[in-house]
This record gives structure tokens, C-alpha cells and sequence, in this order.
């Protein structure tokens, strides 16, 4: 349903939600290979895989699985990573922003200008980059829409789940018996790297004590 100003409103019925992804993650693989899936092995990305992978015609396999390596993440999203290449049958693209040279510690040297290159590296050559992103996880994200231009890198958008609940999620993972991140089980509702993330609702737990909210990957670029 949209409003007067041509958003679309949010999503609840089950149906709704199903549909609205699928057809999202449609469009997003109309680009092929220039379409990118940044993954970071999170409940989200297991749905999304899934249904990407579903797609008629094998459409969605032409889509890059790509993740942002910093070096220091957790040893069960190394496990989970795994766990994703051998049941989804993809190959993982990876860029590193990793910074050996000041090795990520914390909240106060985290979320490098080395994670954002990353970023635009693995989205050279894009035309649309598919997200997990969802308007629950708090009030940045609060607006987002399926489909969105990013007129600064000049390529689409494509958040199939941003009218999910986090309960909406878990109920597709367990209805469909996909692999997920198991420190969702240990209070972890959102995962980034091992020295800046501990337990918490939403993204209470990314950058705990800060006033921090992302890591610079969802943020607008300048113009």
C-alpha cells in the first residue's frame, strides 16, 4: 500500500512481505552479474540467499555474493560463512579491510576509511547492490524503501526485507531449516566485528556505551 506521498507503507501480512522480496529480489537480478548481495552472514542474508537462489530460471545464481573481510570477526561468522558456501552452494567474494598496521580494537578505532573502500570495491562496475537492511533495526533505517537510487555511486538499492520484523525473519529461517549466525541464539540481535560488538537488542549491542549507530557502509556518500 503506498501513501499519498508514493512511499510505500509498511508491510505486516506474511503474504505481503513474501511477495514484496521475492519481487524486489526480481528486479535486482534483472542486472545479472552487475547486481551485488553484500553479505555479512547474518539472519537477514540467510533468508535473503535463500530466496535469491530461488528465483525462476536460476536468475538469482548470476547475482555476486560478496562480504567485507576486517580481519577481526568473530570465529562463529568464519563458521557461518562456511556453513553458507556449503549449503547455498556459492562462492563468497572477498575484500579485505583488514588494517594490520593499527588493528581494529574497539569501538574507538573501528568502521576504518578502510571498510568504506572496501565497499565501493566490491561495488565497482554495480548497477545494484541488494541489502539486508530493515526499518526495525532502528532510526536510521526507519525510512527505507524496497527500491531506492543511490544517485552518488549511480546504481539501485534493493532492500527486499525493509518491512520484515526480526520475528519475520526467524520464522522463514526455521520454516525453511536454513544455517544461521548461532550468536543470534547467545542475545546478539546484530554482528559486526568481534572488539565492537557484544550482546543487545537491535543494534543496542554494535558500538555499545558510543553514540555510534552504523559503520559507514549504509551512510550517504557526498555528493
Amino acid at each position: 500500500m503506498r501513501s499519498a506521498g508514493g512511499k510505500v507503507e509498511r508491510l505486516t501480512a506474511p503474504t505481503d512481505l513474501a511477495l514484496a522480496m521475492t519481487h524486489t529480489l526480481r528486479e535486482a537480478a534483472r542486472h545479472s552479474e552487475r547486481a551485488v548481495l553484500l553479505c555479512s552472514f547474518q539472519k537477514e542474508e540467510s533468508v535473503l540467499l535463500d530466496e535469491l537462489l530461488r528465483l525462476d530460471q536460476g536468475t538469482g545464481r548470476a547475482v555476486r555474493i560478496a562480504t567485507i573481510d576486517s580481519g577481526v570477526l568473530f570465529e562463529e561468522t568464519l563458521r557461518t560463512w562456511r556453513a553458507f558456501e556449503e549449503h547455498f552452494g556459492v562462492k563468497i567474494q572477498v575484500f579485505d579491510a583488514s588494517s594490520p598496521g593499527a588493528p581494529w580494537s574497539g569501538p574507538e578505532h573501528c568502521c576504518s576509511a578502510a571498510k568504506v573502500a572496501a565497499l565501493e570495491r566490491s561495488l565497482a562496475g554495480a548497477e545494484g547492490w541488494i541489502t539486508g537492511i530493515r526499518r526495525e533495526q532502528g532510526p536510521t533505517r526507519a525510512n527505507t524503501e524496497l527500491i531506492e537510487r543511490d544517485e552518488v555511486r549511480g546504481l539501485w538499492k534493493y532492500n527486499p526485507l525493509a518491512h520484515w520484523t526480526a520475528k519475520d525473519v526467524w520464522r522463514r529461517i526455521h520454516e525453511r531449516n536454513l544455517p544461521y549466525h548461532r550468536l543470534h541464539d547467545q542475545g546478539y540481535e546484530s554482528i559486526g566485528c568481534a572488539p565492537c560488538t557484544k550482546p543487545g537488542a537491535g543494534r543496542e549491542g554494535r558500538w555499545a556505551g558510543t553514540d555510534k549507530t552504523e559503520c559507514g557502509l549504509h551512510e550517504p556518500l557526498e555528493s
